[in-house]
């Protein structure tokens, strides 16, 4: 149970308030006595109050003032989340003043909105006229650092049921990844506002509601959030506030606008009929409706009349132009297509990438790399691990391995762009590119350079399997600091070249082996090897040709020669 509720139960002296409850727009501060003020590591719960008379007897907590800047007591000022208040003055013990704010608007009677968690927002609200019980609105949290909006995978509780702290209420799908939404106070589900499979809700818009008494649901059945409520302005208020002054903006020069629909019904001070196509020819054409006669139904204006007044201008109807776009419709009609809807991942994914080529000045290195030697060390390992019972090494997880140990030994690679400086990191963070059915996901391999090759392995196929069945977590994907994409074993590719994965400032894209005759030792003598070719992708505001090559040859060796990664 919330401290807020407490004082509604527990206060002598909010019971006192003669006629509190029944105020329409009451929004109270609290004003205990200072040995009940330190509760919630002291939380100030701040509220408006209007038109509310405490009597001879209030003390220090009581409001003083009730003009448009609200005097109250603060005690903890800083303990008061910044993105709750509008412009409220506080008044501490020691009666010096000081301006705080707060952009959350307080509605109607509501206590403590605005807190923020991690995994949700949660806001307070007490009803006065609107008829609602004291409730919990919980907003769309943000679960990632780019993440704007969310949506409804499934909920795990319905209307009705009971939820304590730490359950999981829902599943939110966020530009990352599906995660789990977690209850952070005991009460019942009382309203769900966005059900299964709700799209693109903003983040902090209402998508359910809880309250701590059940026979409180009931009442809640009909209720729907209300956007403007934020917004609007007490409508009675029994306190004179000072009139605003009309201001009338002085009119002033400026050129002469293109005609309009607006600025021709202006002109001739009465409105012009006129059909909705021919107010859109003449739009187009820059023509003012005023100075063309309707041939229509009484009077209106129509197509033919503005096709009439461009030929007599010189200018061509655009007749043929409407209809090859008749004609491009029905062809394009006759195609059989399907719209597939586009997920939230795959947007973020479009975003990002667009981001990349449009802004990092990309280049490209290739080099072969023969792995012969990496093959035999493979084969080797494998036949270990399958004595020991645990999961073979795959060709990906010793590319993570050299790519690791490579950034370890040039750093400039390891870096990323800002616009004052380069940023270069001290763990080499590697990204590995998982292609699943929702989309694109990069599971981070952190500290990849002081890891086993088994211990890399497994954290590749343990990520791997959480992004198919998505439910990779922030901590899974996050931090970074460079990728490896490798489309050559699974589906190979001989070689591409990879976009960037901002803000890092380089990709590695990995090819599939093939054998190649090679000269042998003598001059008649020929031999086969087996030969990989990577791709470098580099941003050239941090990584400099030479620096790139340089990593090339860096990892070229680690791969060639492969015992050098396990020194």
């Amino acid at each position: 149970m919330s401290y807020a509720v407490h004082i509604f139960r527990h206060s002598k002296k909010l019971k006192s308030a003669s006629g509190l409850l029944r105020h329409d727009h009451a929004i109270f501060v609290r004003w205990l006595s200072s040995d009940a003020l330190t509760f919630a590591n002291g939380r100030e719960d701040i509220v408006k109050l209007r038109g509310i008379s405490n009597g001879p007897q209030e003390r220090d907590g009581a409001c003083n003032n009730y003009t448009s800047t609200t005097n109250c007591f603060n005690y903890s000022c800083s303990s008061i989340n910044p993105s709750m208040v509008t412009s409220v003055g506080c008044k501490q013990r020691n009666s010096s003043t000081t301006n705080i704010k707060l952009q959350s608007q307080l509605v109607g009677s509501v206590l403590s909105r605005g807190f923020s968690s991690s995994l949700g927002q949660y806001r307070r609200s007490f009803s006065s006229g609107s008829g609602f019980p004291p409730h919990q609105e919980i907003g769309m949290p943000s679960l990632s650092p780019t993440m704007t909006e969310g949506n409804i995978a499934r909920w795990l509780k319905k209307e009705g049921d009971q939820v304590s702290t730490g359950e999981v209420l829902c599943e939110v799908e966020t530009d990352k990844a599906t995660v789990e939404m977690e209850c952070m106070e005991e009460g019942y589900l009382a309203k769900i506002v966005h059900g299964d499979g709700a799209k693109e809700i903003k983040v902090g818009e209402v998508i359910a509601i809880t309250v701590e008494d059940e026979g409180d649901i009931a009442k809640f059945k009909d209720y729907t959030p209300s956007k403007s409520e934020a917004e609007a302005p007490p409508k009675d208020s029994s306190v004179s506030t000072p009139p605003k002054e009309d201001v009338v903006e002085k009119p002033t020069s400026s050129p002469e606008p293109k005609p309009s629909k607006a600025s021709a019904e202006k002109e001739t001070g009465s409105r012009i009929f006129a059909s909705p196509l021919a107010k859109k020819l003449a739009e187009e054409n820059n023509v003012s409706l005023s100075s063309i006669k309707g041939t229509g139904p009484d009077g209106n204006i129509v197509k033919a009349d503005i096709e009439d007044y461009l030929a007599s201008r010189g200018k061509e109807a655009p007749s043929k132009a409407s209809k090859a776009s008749k004609a491009d419709r029905s062809a394009v009609s006759a195609i059989d297509y399907t719209d597939i809807p586009v997920s939230q991942i795959r947007k973020v994914t479009a975003s990002r990438l667009l981001l990349s080529k449009q802004t990092i000045p990309h280049y490209y290195l290739t080099v072969d790399t023969r792995v012969d030697k990496l093959m035999d060390l493979r084969a080797k390992l494998n036949a270990l691990q399958e004595a020991s019972g645990r999961k073979r090494i795959s060709v990906n997880d010793l590319v993570i391995k050299a790519a690791a140990l490579a950034l370890r030994k040039v750093p400039q690679c390891n870096s990323s762009w800002t616009n004052e400086y380069i940023r270069q990191y001290h763990n080499v963070n590697i990204n590995v590119a998982v292609q699943t059915e929702n989309g694109l996901f990069v599971p981070v391999i952190r500290d990849a350079d002081m890891k086993g090759l088994s211990r890399i392995g497994d954290e590749v196929k343990h990520l791997a399997q959480k992004a198919k069945e998505n439910s990779l977590k922030p901590e899974d994907y996050e931090g970074g600091t460079f990728t490896v994409s490798n489309l050559g074993g699974p589906f190979g590719v001989k070689q591409f070249c990879a976009i960037i994965n901002p803000p890092q400032a380089g990709i590695l894209a990995v090819g599939s082996a093939e054998k190649r005759v090679i000269p042998g030792a003598g001059s008649d003598q020929y031999a086969f090897a087996s030969f990989m070719a990577v791709t470098l992708s580099c941003d050239h505001r941090v990584i400099d040709g030479a620096i790139g090559a340089e990593w090339l040859k860096a990892f070229k060796g680690y791969i060639e020669n492969p015992e050098t990664m396990l020194l």
